[in-house]
Order: structure tokens, then C-alpha cells, then sequence
């Protein structure tokens, strides 16, 4: 059997989620262990996760297709930059071509889930509508990403009540938005604000980014010509490996350098910048982190759209502490007003790892900081259980397609010595640190919530591709794992 019926009430193995990691998760299941029955339930009514949340104009991925795509499933055109639609659509299309999508439960909320040793299983309790029901698996698998799509960050401030105009978080956007000729200001730096502010400089009177400190910008073309090149001579699936591998390493290698010569990398961020910025502006105050590269994620404009429209005048960039919102628009603390007609709170991600389901093993809750991620995919402590986690400085996809590989590993492993549970050992070593080390906002305020990591492998959470992949292939699957 290679998946679970419509009605199943019990599968070997649960995917909770049926975003990129959880297609992932399934088409390695129907490869890797095909006499596994499998499941997937998705608490929203379409496929797609982050990229069908999310609708604000010009959404796309910060990541480059050919990483964040599959590894069983070619990209076919040389667009690497993609919007957000064409991604859900990529996902889909993969579930669709492979039979997943009829393994799907749509509509289902995991709630709660228990583990009873007893039994060797975990029981699950499910939302459809106004209905609950319970499921049981013996592998839950949490395909959840790790922000709260109920809730995005939104800080308040004074004078919110004075406003006239209307206030939009972008993980809301509101399909009737009209902001034709109106004055924007979107409130943020982040990955979000260099998307949106290009996207609505070209119908909108103007729009400004109102930031409270510049983040590290980079501009790359939007297509991959050596991609082009490749597909042309290759056959698809040779051309996308090829050029997967190629920006892997080539992401490696700019993350790497950013940690051994900070400043230098820094340098040349802002020059690149610079040279795309009028000669008289402002390149220092609004481009100039205090901080330095990968302390927090760099942020991605394709074709550097946004020093495009800086040059084109439709967008401007304040930068300082909001004192508070006006009448009209919005004042900082140096007095600068910024007229707004609409204000956008491209404030942040709120996180929540293991898509807010509440677990427990044998009636006790389990708590998520106080375990440590074993091998970036398993919870100390907690039998037969792994949470898909992606890299702070990388493609989501890499880091989840490596846990679909090693699940696959450690389930076969488990049905060949006999076994029916795996748990990761709660001995990590004495020293642990935060699982996710940027300073970003959205991780410190994040403290408390996430698991840690150890010191040394295998709880370590390493921030490389290639060793990652390499440890999945050739470490042993039963290191400091206990076996039942």
C-alpha cells in the first residue's frame, strides 16, 4: 500500500501539512517506502501552504526556483525569481502528476496530538468544519512550515485611532484594495516590504518605506541565463541538477564569506547599491545596516526592481522610529510626516513551529523549548516524530527534502531490525543554543517557543547543504536513537 484511502482512520504515517514540505514528504514515501500507507491533512482548502496564504501584490520567493522547486521535479524555464502563484501552482502540479493529491484531506486542523507507548502509536485529534474526529498513525510527520498563518506581527502605535486612511497587514490583503493614484507607506525593511513597494509603485501616486533601521538588499536577475544555456544542451532533468547544484554552492560560498569577512561583504553590498542609486542619494542612512551580513537574512530584488523605482521617483525611503500615526498619514520622532492615503504593516511573521498542535507522550504535554532538534528533524525525548525545518540562509526545500530522505532512511531501517518506535536520545551535551541564530525580530520574539540545538552531531543543526546531505547519506541511522 503507498497511501492512505479517503477514509482511513489509521496510516503508518500522518503528514500534517501539504505545503512544499509536505508534497515533499509524500512523493518520497510513495518512492523511498512504498508498503507504507500514508496521509496528508491540510488545514486549508487548497494546496500550496505559504504560497497559498499569501496574496499581496507582487508575492513571489526570495529563494531561486531551482532550490526551492523539488529535486525530483525540473523547473523547465530559465525564470529563477518566480512569483507566488507560479509556485502554488509548481506544488500542485507535482501532487497532481504524482497521485498525491487524492491522499489529501482538506479542511482538517490537527488539534491535538498524544502518544500512548502502550499502544506504540499517536492518536490525533482533527477539526473539519464543526466536526472532530480522531486518527491514529503510527509515524506523525509535521509538515507545518513555522509561522502562524492565523495571526501576522503587528505592533500598535499611538494615534492608530486618528488615522482616516486604511491599514492593511500584507498576510491579509484584502482582494478590493484599490490603491490606483493613492499615497502608500508600508511600514518595514523586510522581504515582504521590497516585494510589495515595487509591485504598487507603478499605479500608486507614490509609496514610501518607512523603516526603523536599513536592512542588506540584493539585487540578481530575475533569469538564469546559464540555466537557459543548460536546458537548451541538456535534458531536463540534467539541466535543473545542474543548476540547482550550481546555486547551492554558490549560496554556500556567499554565506561563508559573509561570516569570515563581514565587512568586506557588507562593502560590497552597499556599493552594488550605490551604483544603482542616484549620485547625491542617501545610500549610507538607508542602506547601511548597523549589523552584518546573515545576523539577520539578506533580502532579494529581482532586476533590482526597487533602485529601479527609487530612480523612477514613484518610491522614497524614511528612515527612523515612528513617533505615531496622524490624521493623514504617519510622523517620526525627527519630525519628517509622511503622507499616506493607505499604510501597510509589513511588520513580520509571528512563529509557530509544529503548526500550534498540542502534544503530549503518555499524558505528559511536551513543551518544544525544552527539547533539542535531533538531526534538524526530531524532538528529544518524543518517539516517532519529526517536524520538516529549512535553513535560515538557504531554500526552504533543500532542508526539507534531506528530513523526507532521512525519514524514509529511518523507517526502513526500523522495519528491518524489527522495530516499531525510534526515539532521540535526551542527552545533547551540556551546551545548547537557539535553534534559529539570526537576531532578526520575528526569532527574538520567538524565544521560548522553539526548540534548541546542541553543540555536536547529531544535535547540531548545521546551516550547509552539502554536509547536511552527506551526514543523511552516510551517517548511521541508529546513532543515539533508542530503538523499541
Amino acid at each position: 500500500m503507498d497511501q492512505g484511502s479517503p477514509s482511513a482512520q489509521h496510516v503508518d504515517v500522518l503528514i500534517v501539512g501539504a505545503g512544499l514540505s509536505g508534497v515533499g514528504a509524500a512523493w518520497r514515501l510513495k518512492e523511498r517506502c512504498p508498503r507504507k500507507s500514508w496521509l496528508i491533512l491540510e488545514a486549508r482548502d487548497r494546496i500550496g501552504g505559504t504560497w497559498d496564504l499569501f496574496r499581496y501584490p507582487g508575492i513571489r520567493s526570495d529563494s531561486d526556483i531551482f532550490t526551492l522547486g523539488f529535486p525530483f521535479r525540473p523547473w523547465r524555464s530559465d525564470l529563477s525569481i518566480v512569483d507566488g502563484p507560479s509556485i502554488r501552482s509548481y506544488i500542485e502540479d507535482t501532487a497532481r502528476e504524482s497521485g498525491i493529491c487524492d491522499s489529501i484531506r482538506f479542511g482538517n486542523q490537527v488539534q491535538t496530538a498524544a502518544w500512548n507507548s502502550a499502544d506504540r502509536r499517536w492518536s490525533v485529534e482533527v477539526a473539519a468544519g464543526t466536526a472532530t474526529q480522531q486518527l491514529t498513525c503510527d509515524f506523525l510527520y509535521l509538515c507545518t512550515g513555522y509561522y502562524d498563518y492565523a495571526a501576522g506581527y503587528r505592533p500598535t502605535w499611538p494615534g492608530e485611532s486618528d488615522y482616516t486612511g486604511t491599514i492593511v497587514h500584507p498576510q491579509f490583503w484584502p482582494d478590493d484594495l484599490d490603491y490606483t493614484g493613492k499615497r502608500v507607506a508600508v511600514i518595514g525593511s523586510g522581504a515582504t516590504a521590497v516585494t510589495l513597494i515595487p509591485s504598487m509603485a507603478d499605479k500608486a501616486a507614490h509609496v514610501t518605506m518607512v523603516q526603523r533601521s536599513p536592512t542588506y538588499i540584493v539585487s540578481r536577475p530575475a533569469r538564469d541565463r546559464i540555466a537557459a544555456a543548460l536546458q537548451k544542451a541538456l535534458p531536463a532533468k540534467a539541466a535543473h541538477w545542474l543548476t540547482r547544484w550550481k546555486n547551492v554552492l554558490m549560496t554556500i560560498y556567499v554565506y561563508g564569506r559573509a561570516k569570515r569577512q563581514p565587512k568586506k561583504v557588507a562593502d560590497w553590498i552597499v556599493d552594488q547599491a550605490r551604483q544603482q542609486l542616484p549620485a547625491d542619494y542617501p545610500v549610507t542612512r538607508n542602506f547601511s545596516p548597523s549589523y552584518n551580513p546573515w545576523d539577520q537574512r539578506l533580502c532579494l530584488v529581482p532586476d533590482g526592481d526597487l533602485f529601479t523605482a527609487i530612480r523612477s521617483g514613484n518610491v522614497s525611503i524614511a528612515t527612523g522610529t515612528i513617533d505615531r500615526f496622524t490624521l493623514t498619514g504617519i510622523r517620526l520622532t525627527s519630525g519628517e510626516e509622511i503622507p499616506a492615503d493607505i499604510i501597510v504593516t509589513a511588520t513580520g511573521l509571528n512563529l509557530k513551529l509544529a503548526g500550534g498542535v498540542s502534544l503530549a507522550v503518555d499524558g505528559n504535554p511536551v513543551s518544544l523549548s525544552d527539547r533539542t532538534l535531533y538531526k534538524g528533524m526530531m524532538l528529544s525525548g518524543v518517539p516517532n516524530l519529526a517536524i520538516s525545518v529549512g535553513y535560515i540562509n538557504a531554500s526552504w526545500t533543500l532542508r526539507s527534502d534531506i528530513t523526507a530522505r532521512a525519514i524514509c532512511r529511518l523507517l526502513n531501517h526500523m522495519d528491518r531490525r524489527g522495530a516499531n518506535v525510534a526515539t532521540p536520545r535526551d542527552d545533547p551535551g551540556p551546551e545548547r543554543r537557539p535553534l534559529l541564530e539570526l537576531s532578526s525580530g520575528y526569532l527574538s520574539r520567538a524565544e521560548g517557543i522553539l526548540p534548541l540545538q546542541g553543540a555536536r552531531h547529531p544535535w547540531r543543526v548545521r546551516q550547509n547543504y552539502v554536509r547536511d546531505l552527506a551526514a543523511m547519506r552516510f551517517s548511521r541511522v541508529e546513532e543515539e536513537l533508542d530503538f523499541h
